[in-house]
């Protein structure tokens, strides 16, 4: 059992992990961004000018600043430039459009995006419907789109370059550890996503975690294909490299014959990744250049691979058959960091995550009315912190929410875990209908409310079935309204043009209707159990092509 003892902590924040930086290492190489080297001073000298573009542009300390770009110097630039100037970043998924896309601009309040030109025509379809964005800032991108046309009418259109050249200055802005740096939205079941609203010092808080598992040093080098609009990529290479010293790299995207190539060229000692890469890189076909233990083709470099989760098998396959170590030994939640964790001294047991963190916090497992629950026993991981602003400090514009989930002064996971008597900490399921697919949580409600609006849709359920890649696929089970003659790949289609390529489903069902419970509710439960049926169609395996971005 925890004991609960709230303790005092060094509180850092970005800038102030910036200037360690430019004191002990202003012009050595920071970071590898898609090929392009940056110093320290670079990113900060950047920062600066785009802080100053933004006070320019009518910003003040602590508005928002949203960005759709894909992984790149500017990218990275625009993030430190928002966040070192007391500004709030929004990263927003570069997959998002319609519907998805106003939705994080409007609830953010976002008065400037930045957007990549090849993305710029889906914010230009939106913009004029989002009330408080004022300023659109354009930035050349590798796949040039359409050209930015005129203004909008309430939101500007800039040139990236031209805000760069005009000379601004830093602001003069104090900022506090306990201020709001990023905005990372969250899927949920009940409703549109929701803003976790992070500190400052959560950053470096969870940097810090995340370093301490991996026995980082300044001799490491960490590299990630995971995207910028991700807290992953800031927290393990922008922030943890300039907590822990040492070199970070971030890659535009995961491929699996891009890989070694990549842990070669920047002589990658940690990678963060996900499971499903994890997976993929074990179940890759034969090739002669692949690195094998006490092969002839060697590993220069790699020491760990991080991926979550990794099953038992594929974490075999890897050590055996690359001889690099492997960590997933951990759980954790956008709200509230590593809430369990595997650090110096702990070798994971098989299927935990971890042990509990009892460090940060006091983590038990609640039943349905907020009894802890004894050692093996399968309930909610509720949780609260020991140290100052290690957690969200809340649902931007949701405080009902926030209370909800905050239930007895406990933050409810909405995950259903068990830990054993030596606070091992086993993940067991989602308590609430989301689903986590190739690394992103998809709320089901946003995809079903999309659905609902075809016009041929009776009634819908969007529910996760078992994938071969460690996570989550899609089923859509649906209900035709009667007379029309939908098919499933005709649904499929539609969906293309209106959901990100992650929400698509892979798998529709049509049927006459959906299981209920005498309440009404969709026994969701039900479905995930039944899975692919012999009556369930397969988009991986109907030959239809799309866009993956």
């Amino acid at each position: 059992m925890g004991d609960g003892i709230w303790t005092r902590a060094e509180q850092s924040t970005i800038p102030s992990l910036f200037e360690r930086r430019l004191e002990t290492d202003p012009h050595g190489e920071y970071l590898d961004v898609v090929g392009t080297k940056l110093t320290a001073a670079d990113v900060m000298g950047a920062a600066g000018s785009i802080g100053g573009a933004l006070a320019a542009l009518g910003t003040s300390q602590h508005d928002r600043v949203a960005t759709l770009i894909e992984n790149s110097p500017t990218a990275l630039l625009a993030w430190a430039g928002t966040v070192c100037s007391g500004r709030i970043a929004v990263p927003i998924n570069t997959a998002y459009k319609g519907d998805y896309l106003r939705h994080q601009l409007s609830d953010s309040g976002a008065k400037v995006v930045f957007v990549a030109r090849s993305l710029y025509p889906r914010v230009a379809e939106v913009a004029d419907t989002v009330s408080e964005l004022t300023h659109v800032v354009i930035v050349e991108d590798e796949d040039r789109g359409e050209a930015a046309g005129p203004s909008h009418r309430n939101a500007a259109v800039h040139g990236w370059d031209d805000l760069l050249s005009a000379g601004y200055g830093a602001p003069d802005v104090s900022i506090r550890p306990s201020d709001l740096g990023t905005f990372i939205y969250t899927g949920g079941t009940t409703g549109l996503s929701k803003g976790c609203m992070l500190s400052h010092n959560y950053h470096e808080a969870l940097a810090r975690q995340i370093g301490i598992c991996w026995r980082r040093t300044e001799e490491d080098v960490v590299w990630t294909p995971l995207p910028l609009y991700h807290f992953n990529a800031l927290t393990t290479v922008v922030t943890g490299t300039l907590l822990y010293g040492g070199r970070g790299a971030i890659y535009r995207r995961f491929s699996v014959s891009q890989f070694w190539p990549e842990m070669n060229r920047v002589g990658a000692t940690i990678t963060s990744t996900l499971g499903t890469m994890g997976y993929l890189l074990a179940h890759d076909v034969d090739r002669p250049e692949m690195p094998r233990a006490g092969g002839p083709a060697a590993n220069r470099s790699l020491r760990l691979l991080a991926a979550a989760p990794l099953p038992v098998e594929v974490d075999d396959v890897i050590k055996e058959r690359f001889g690099v170590a492997t960590f997933s030994g951990a759980y954790g939640v956008t709200e509230a960091s590593l809430v369990s964790w595997q650090p110096p001294g702990v070798v994971n047991r098989p299927n935990a995550a971890g042990v509990v963190n009892d460090e940060y916090f006091d983590v038990r497992i609640f039943d349905d009315d907020d009894n802890e629950l004894p050692p093996g026993s399968d309930g909610e991981i509720v949780l609260r912190p020991k140290r100052p602003h290690v957690m969200f400090e809340g649902y931007w514009g949701r405080p009902e929410v926030t209370v909800e989930t905050s239930r007895n002064w406990w933050y409810h996971t909405g995950d259903i875990g068990r830990m054993d008597e030596d606070r091992y900490l086993y993940f067991v399921d989602r308590k609430a209908d989301y689903l986590r697919r190739r690394g992103e949580n998809i709320a089901s409600f946003e995809v079903e409310r999309i659905l609902m609006s075809h016009g041929s849709i009776a009634d819908v359920a969007v529910h996760a079935v078992p994938s071969d890649l460690t996570e989550d696929d899609l089923k859509v089970t649906a209900t035709v309204k009667d007379g029309n003659d939908l098919t499933e790949e005709d649904l499929f289609r539609w969906c293309i043009d209106r959901l990100p390529y992650f929400a698509l489903p892979r798998y529709i069902e049509f049927r006459p209707n959906l299981p209920r419970s005498p309440v009404g509710r969709v026994l969701k439960r039900d479905l995930r159990s039944e899975g692919v049926t012999p009556s369930t169609w397969d988009s991986e395996k109907s030959g239809i092509e799309f866009e993956k971005r």
